[in-house]
Formats: C-alpha cells, structure tokens, sequence
C-alpha cells in the first residue's frame, strides 16, 4: 500500500519533531543546511552592498564564498539523502531550523561591520558543526563525521581569511556563545 504525499511529509515532520529534540547527527547537519540557505543571502548582501575602498577586494572574496557555500548546500544535502536523511527543503523549514539571523539594515553597515558579521556566522555555523561531529561520532555515522570535519576545517578557512580582510589574526575578538557547552 502506497502512502500519499501528503501522508509521507505528515511522517516526515513528525520524525523530524521527534529528532530536533532529541538531537540526532541528522537533525543538527539539517539545521547546517538551513544555515547555508540563509547564509547565501547574506552574503549576496554584503557583495551587493558592500562600499569604500576595499569593497572591489571584498566582493571578490564574497563572490567565491557564495559558490563554496551553494556547493556545501549541495554536497551536505546529498550526503543526508546517502545517509537516509531528509534534508529540509522549503523555506518555512530553512526558517524555523536556521540559527543564523538576518537583518535588512545589515546592507547599511560598513565593510568592516558586514565582514565581521560575516565571521560570526561561520562561528556560528561551527557550532553546530562542533555538535554534529560529536553526535555523529556517538551513532557511529563515520561518513557524517568525516564530511562535517572537512566543512569545519572550510570554515575555519573562511574565518581567517575574512578576518585577515579586517586586520585581525584568525581567532581574534570572535563571541563562542557554547564554549562551555559539553553536550
């Protein structure tokens, strides 16, 4: 007997529920995927709106961002689907599973405000990574693993490589909200 669409997302959703309290590996990785949905259109906004001296620099850098994070979109959605995962894909679901904010008044703020936000949402963003390793080493899910080691490492990269942009070392002035965190 086969299930209706409408039956299977009714399942899905409420599986999802179910493993966005608990967490699961799968559940945190599907949040790292609403967070890339967001991210893509900030950093649009910042390559769109970005002023001053250092912003042909600066959208040169947001321009390869912006494709490195689709391709994370991409490879990490497939991954879930490889692992029997949902990935979420409506907005209503990259919104309520995002953990990373937006704002409209950003585009007013200045390069090196915006690159700074910019940094934090990849801090932001490891943070859920950090949890997705972790949990994903418990379930014993080495794939999952492996993958969410190498987008940390990327965004470690991505980190530095902003922050160099504002005259700071790697680590420098960043807010880690869950450093005492031990899940």
């Amino acid at each position: 007997m086969s299930n209706t669409p409408e039956e299977l997302f009714a399942a899905e959703q409420k599986q999802s529920e179910i493993d966005h309290h608990v967490p699961t590996a799968g559940a945190m990785v599907n949040h790292i995927v609403s967070n890339f949905t967001v991210l893509d259109a900030k950093l649009h906004q910042v390559r769109w709106y970005v002023k001053g001296l250092s912003a042909p620099a600066i959208q040169t850098v947001y321009t390869k961002l912006i494709q490195e994070n689709r391709d994370h979109y991409d490879e990490i959605g497939d991954l879930l689907l490889d692992e029997n995962e949902k990935p979420a894909s409506t907005t209503d679901e990259y919104s309520e599973y995002s953990m990373i904010g937006e704002n409209g008044k950003n585009k007013y703020f200045t390069a090196e405000a915006m690159v700074g936000e910019t940094v934090q949402d990849f801090v932001t963003q490891n943070l859920f990574v950090d949890r997705a390793i972790k949990l994903a080493e418990k379930e014993n899910r080495p794939t999952l693993r492996n993958a969410m080691e190498k987008l940390r490492g990327d965004d470690n990269h991505e980190i530095r490589v902003l922050q160099s942009i504002v005259g700071n070392d790697a680590g420098e002035g960043l807010e880690d909200d869950d450093e005492d965190d031990e899940d």
